[in-house]
């Protein structure tokens, strides 16, 4: 990933409103929802939620697909993992194995860590 698309994501989540959004829909998963269903979770007027949907959409963290009359928004979970790979490759130097005191200190269920690789055939 490139420095400027991280930032392009980074200023699209930097709104409350547009980050909820978001997490709502990595939760929905490939399933998605449609745009009134989300401003009703939310607690958002139509026309406001849109303008958000569209910034998050600009940035390339959701897809929106026609269905008749409604609109179903996507989260683009491949790339909120690039964006965490991107964040996270450099980490300790490259060496990953050294962060194992921080994960640890960490409230990220492991589940959702990647993995810290073996080192000296150990696993």
């Amino acid at each position: 990933m490139e420095t400027r698309t991280a930032t392009t994501i980074f200023e699209s989540l930097s709104s409350g409103w547009r980050l909820e959004a978001f997490r709502l829909l990595v939760r929905q998963g490939p399933e998605g929802m449609v745009a009134g269903d989300i401003a009703s979770a939310l607690d958002i007027s139509p026309s406001s939620l849109s303008f958000h949907l569209k910034a998050l959409a600009h940035a390339g963290l959701v897809s929106v697909e026609q269905e008749g009359r409604f609109q179903r928004y996507r989260a683009n979970i491949p790339l909120m993992l690039d964006l965490i790979a991107y964040l996270t490759e450099e980490c300790c130097s490259g060496q990953p194995e050294k962060c194992a005191d921080l994960r640890a200190a960490s409230c990220c269920p492991e589940a959702v860590l990647p993995p810290i690789p073996a080192t000296d055939g150990k696993p």
